[in-house]
């Protein structure tokens, strides 16, 4: 059976429902310019099982289960779950660390620069700059032979790991829901305050995670994967859902009065434009040499990937340091550690891209 969402138009149609969807979350509560933030809601969801104590960013983001179970139940119905592993697991957590400590500098993964635009956000110009640049990077280890090695089809178990995961948050959050003026409900920790006590209602978000999950997971729907064919094989694909997600979130923006163009004064961002730049650097060439972006290695983990999966675990790892260590940044701009944290970072990519390469026979 023909898969619609693979087309162009169906990558365009992914796109526009996904900006659409990104738009109208943040109208019913979340965050500015982050109707959805895979970065920040992965660091929001290793707050709220206490990996940092950062009290303005603990919540268990439902849209982050709903990417995860609505790619699974994509990948069943159209025959896509194929349970793998074995691909350079430990890379890819470290991968998935920095790259999490990348987008914290910046305040946002690919999907939230490009919602940050739509927004009117014009510091994550920036950001996409350095996005594509860290991208490009990427690519130049690909003509070298950068291989992290091939992922080994094993058991079923092994691909339903992050998905029983993603499921075993959401009881979590249904034993133990947020109550009114309490930092924590069982086991869980819940903001008060800043961007972790914004979000749309759990039913609405979790039904768009899910919608999101299934047509992305169908679509092969990436970010980084947008500016690497781009970069590479000059093909326009994937780029086509992009620029019709940041199209649809921006007319959304402006119908529901959400659009603010300018620099100063942005929710959750700050303008130092050097390391808005530096950090999506650094994120990009991690997302790169990682074969996805942070939405894309979600999808993948519910399709069985187990290698996504050990990435997306970094990420959230990577949260706890980024809050613990001073490295992630506020609206009034990046620490020392930071800093040292982004160069830090591209030294190690740089040395698993030189030393990871797949020899000629």
């Amino acid at each position: 059976m023909t898969n619609f969402f693979a087309s162009r138009k169906g990558i365009i149609s992914v796109g526009l429902v996904i900006g659409c969807l990104a738009a109208l979350l943040q109208y019913l509560g979340n965050p500015g310019n982050m109707g959805i933030c895979v970065a920040c809601f992965e660091r929001d969801i290793a707050g709220s099982v206490g990996l940092h104590r950062a009290g303005v960013v603990q919540y268990m983001r439902p849209e982050i289960i709903g990417f995860v179970l609505g790619a699974l139940g994509a990948a069943f119905m159209g025959s896509d779950f194929r349970p793998r592993a074995g691909s350079a697991p430990i890379v890819r957590f470290v991968l998935g660390v920095f790259a999490m400590i990348g987008a914290l500098v910046f305040l946002g993964c690919p999907w939230r620069a490009i919602l940050r635009l739509a927004g009117g956000d014009l510091n994550a110009l920036f950001g996409i700059a350095g996005l594509i640049v860290g991208i490009g990077i990427g690519t130049l280890f690909f003509r070298q032979g950068y291989n992290l090695g091939r992922a080994q089809k094993t058991y079923s178990s092994v691909g339903l790991i992050m998905p029983l995961i993603m499921a075993g948050f959401l009881v979590l959050m249904f034993i133990y829901p947020q109550v009114a003026d309490a930092d924590k409900s069982g086991v869980l920790f819940y903001s008060l305050k800043g961007p972790g006590a914004m979000h749309a209602p759990l039913f609405i978000s979790l039904g768009v995670g899910l919608v999101v999950g299934v047509i992305a997971q169908r679509s092969r729907f990436c970010t980084m994967g947008a500016f690497r064919d781009l970069i590479l094989f000059k093909q326009v694909h994937l780029l086509s859902g992009v620029i019709a997600l940041l199209v649809a979130a921006f007319l959304m923006n402006l119908v529901l009065g959400q659009f603010h163009m300018g620099f100063d004064g942005q929710p959750v961002a700050h303008t130092q434009g050097l390391w808005n730049f530096m950090g999506m650097v650094l994120a990009g060439l991690c997302f790169a040499l990682a074969g996805g972006c942070p939405g894309r290695q979600l999808f993948m983990a519910g399709e069985g990937d187990g290698d996504a999966a050990v990435f997306v675990l970094g990420m959230i790892v990577g949260a706890g340091f980024a809050h613990n260590f001073g490295l992630a940044s506020s609206p009034k701009g990046v620490g020392p550690h930071g800093i040292a944290a982004v160069f830090i970072g591209l030294a190690v990519c740089l040395f698993i891209g030189l030393t990871m390469r797949k020899k000629a026979a």
